[in-house]
């Protein structure tokens, strides 16, 4: 017969049954289910198909309780800070500066124009994409007329606007 699995003694098993009874969120319901249904000694296959949790999540959910107590169950992903952001504060101010000036073709900022400086300051390529999310953060927007077609005819334009039904 194989080793029953350990669960450490942080709680006892009616502890583990009330918190796992009171518990509001789903997951760390489950965690002390599961550490609750072990602690009794039923095997990990077992608890598998009572939970519908795999055996190997099971394991570390186990394991990561054995070597912290409680504090590790539930959903921990409050505690992840994310992706630094691509541009520190200094050089977001020297983006700012930047965008105050002319990008030097006499056009106006885009972000493929952003995401070239961005790849220059930060010595990598840069989407394009990424560019234009900068330049919409710092809420710079493109101000650029939209063009005119070729064979557009000013006259007929104005004749049209004049025999339109306006209030």
């Amino acid at each position: 017969m194989p080793n029953p699995v350990q669960v450490a003694n942080h709680l006892r098993l009616d502890e583990l049954e009330r918190r796992y009874r009171q518990a509001k969120a789903g997951i760390e319901r489950s965690h002390y289910q599961i550490l609750w249904f072990l602690a009794q000694g039923r095997p990990p296959a077992e608890v598998s198909e009572l939970t519908s949790y795999s055996r190997d999540r099971i394991y570390k959910v186990l394991r990561a309780y054995n070597q912290h107590g409680p504090s590790v169950l539930g959903d921990q992903r409050r505690h992840n800070p994310g992706q630094a952001p691509l541009l520190d504060a200094v050089q977001q101010a020297q983006l700012w500066q930047a965008l105050q000036t002319s990008p030097g073709d006499g056009d106006l900022w885009d972000g493929p124009k952003v995401a070239r400086w961005m790849s220059e300051v930060l010595g990598r390529p840069i989407h394009p994409q990424r560019g234009w999310e900068y330049l919409k953060s710092l809420e710079m927007r493109r101000r650029r007329p939209r063009p005119e077609h070729v064979e557009s005819d000013l006259g007929t334009q104005e004749a049209w606007k004049k025999n339109s039904l306006t209030p």
